[in-house]
């Protein structure tokens, strides 16, 4: 594996010095503890900062994508105000991820 932190979503992507090869993608799973979410203005197009307020953390904006691929196909401009998605919870990502 590559020298990625846990909390990134190329940790289990191969790479070597000149290049990383293709995604692996990180599985967050679904548990019953997921609370559904409607987007607000507030997080319009910001994952990064729901994910500072969910998590403490800017790192993990990408397990929103992750937990939600077929309504966050664009990580980014697919998170829209009135999109409802499922947050996992940060005891979740712990054991999925690993941190």
């Amino acid at each position: 594996m590559g020298t990625y932190t846990a909390t990134s979503p190329y940790y289990e992507t191969r790479n070597n010095e000149f290049y990383l090869d293709l995604m692996v993608n990180r599985k967050i799973p679904k548990k019953r503890d997921d609370k559904l979410f409607t987007i607000n203005q507030v997080y319009n197009l910001r994952p990064d900062l729901l994910a500072h307020d969910l998590y403490g953390t800017a790192d993990l904006w990408w397990v929103f994508a992750q937990r939600n691929p077929n309504t966050l196909v664009d990580p980014l401009y697919d998170f829209r105000i009135g999109t409802q998605i499922f947050l996992p919870t940060l005891e979740t990502l712990r054991e999925a991820l690993g941190f």
